[in-house]
């Protein structure tokens, strides 16, 4: 058994207290996250993989469903099942690759955008009033240092 660890130095006691927001950020999340599964009436796995879409999206990248499986780390088998419940639901579309005549490409439905930012454009409204007073140079740092805490928790 682990003991566990005491800060003793003023650098110290800061770095615990980033750490304890870090916990509050991420049970906030989840709270917000077991909201918007409810409220669109689907599982944690469905809402992740909308949201991992979302942000590809965002991001001009296409998604497979080998890179959804891999995402949240589940089977063929399940990706599949997801896949069926959320293309069935209206959320996504299943397209042939544009350069891959055996592979599939994943897209968001215009109802699945409307609904996820229907749920979260609140949210998200909130979390950049908080964010806004910060200079571009503190922004800068914050979003390393969460890229940074991101890549140590989970590598992949």
């Amino acid at each position: 058994m682990t003991t566990p660890w005491n800060p003793q130095t003023p650098h110290q006691r800061a770095v615990l207290e980033v750490l304890l927001s870090i916990r509050a950020l991420n049970d906030a999340m989840d709270r917000m996250n077991g909201g918007m599964k409810d409220d669109m009436d689907m599982n944690a796995t469905d809402l992740a993989a909308l949201r991992m879409m979302i942000v590809r999206e965002q991001r001009g990248d296409s998604v497979s469903p080998h890179e959804v499986a891999k995402h949240l780390r589940i089977s063929t088998a399940s990706t599949t099942k997801l896949l069926d419940r959320l293309e069935s639901a209206g959320y996504i579309e299943r397209h042939p690759h544009p350069r891959d005549r055996r592979a599939r490409i994943l897209t968001l439905t215009a109802h699945s955008r409307a609904t996820f930012f229907k749920h979260f454009s609140e949210h998200l409204e909130q979390m950049r009033r908080v964010t806004e007073p910060y200079t571009e140079d503190e922004l800068k740092l914050i979003g390393r240092y969460l890229s940074d805490v991101s890549q140590a928790i989970d590598p992949s």
